[in-house]
């Protein structure tokens, strides 16, 4: 079965989950207008996912122009970014063509980057292959490059004009990328949907499985995602709800020089976190204790080694988020599907926070 989501906003476009989808996105490749080649990044290990939409690319009577990139984070930097602009050069890519991003999070934000670089930005269809990738990298607009200052410091929100899920993709995937893209998921549930977490609660290994809660969960996250999208897409406001768990979770990835999957390092920021809220004051124990049952029942880390709370505090203070130099957290309020922001907060906050996320603490929040 196929399912649609559509994500409205100043440019929408639609989202398609379903299987064996490479003959839509050639056939959506062709309907850009006046195209007449198609870009495909992706990584090398997609080789022959690659081969099939090309295939079925070319049939539709468009050139197809092969971009491999180097795996994973390696692949998101400037200098792989210049070579692809170099490559769409010397294939005379004009305005009128289109890049096709297939592949993890990494190469979906690259080739939303290029495009939206390339001749001031072209057109971009995104096909994620990884669960993290569908539920979160792919959807939204938001692309961009690393470099050493930080993760994500320099990009661009450029909408793609479609995204195609294919859950084939997932049957081929390690559990440890299901697990690690799980994290996302639980993530849209703890701010948007608690039906989500039930799901999770009620049986945690159905949710890993496509014979399972998995393809739900994708279409329940990718709608909420969809949802905050639409009415903010830059970012001014409502969407930093989707960073909730990132600001101290991108600053492990930084850290561990980008070792880490994304997913496991939102799980342990989620944590970190809701342990801020509760030192806070915002949350209970109980509510930071049902965040830890759900990550943990499906192998998300929750815990991360203390004596690094320096080198952490400096990575969250690149955070993209930060106004005027204060650190910005995304916190819940109170219960399940409620946010608010804490700005700059208390310094013995922080540290007490980090210090129960690394098993350090001899004593539980003042209530």
């Amino acid at each position: 079965m196929t399912i649609t989501v559509p994500v409205d906003g100043p440019h929408p476009y639609e989202v398609t989950i379903g299987e064996g989808l490479s003959p839509a996105i050639a056939e959506r490749a062709a309907a850009v207008s006046g195209a007449r080649k198609a870009a495909i990044v992706f990584q090398e290990p997609l080789r022959g996912v690659v081969d099939d939409i090309a295939a079925a690319v070319r049939e539709q009577g468009l050139e197809v122009i092969e971009c491999p990139v180097p795996d994973a984070e390696e692949g998101k930097t400037l200098e792989v970014a210049g070579a692809l602009w170099d490559r769409l050069g010397e294939a005379e890519c004009g305005r009128r063509d289109v890049v096709i991003g297939v592949g993890g999070g990494a190469a979906t934000d690259l080739a939303g980057f290029v495009a939206a670089c390339w001749m001031r930005g072209i057109t971009v269809i995104q096909v994620p292959t990884t669960l993290l990738a569908m539920v979160d990298a792919a959807v939204g607009g938001k692309t961009g490059v690393n470099t050493a200052a930080g993760k994500n410091l320099v990009g661009a929100f450029h909408e793609p004009d479609a995204v195609f899920i294919d859950t084939d993709r997932l049957g081929t995937l390690p559990r440890g990328e299901i697990v690690a893209g799980s994290a996302e998921i639980i993530k849209t549930g703890m701010i948007a949907d608690p039906v989500i977490l039930e799901r999770y609660e009620q049986d945690p290994a159905a949710c890993l499985r496509l014979d399972g809660h998995l393809p739900e969960l994708i279409a329940r996250s990718v709608a909420v995602k969809a949802k905050v999208v639409a009415e903010d897409l830059q970012e001014a406001g409502l969407r930093e709800i989707l960073n909730y768990g990132h600001t101290f979770g991108h600053a492990v990835e930084l850290r561990e020089r980008f070792q880490w999957r994304h997913g496991q390092a939102v799980a342990v920021g989620m944590m970190f976190a809701a342990y801020l809220a509760e030192e806070l004051g915002l949350i209970d124990g109980a509510l930071v204790e049902r965040q830890r049952r759900i990550l943990d029942s499906v192998g998300l880390p929750t815990t991360y080694e203390g004596g690094h709370f320096e080198e952490l505090r400096a990575g969250m203070q690149r955070d993209k988020k930060n106004r005027r130099g204060h650190l910005r957290f995304v916190l819940l309020d109170g219960e399940v599907a409620r946010m608010t922001r804490a700005e700059q907060p208390a310094e013995e906050a922080l540290r007490a926070a980090y210090e129960r996320l690394s098993g350090e603490a001899t004593t539980t929040p003042a209530r």
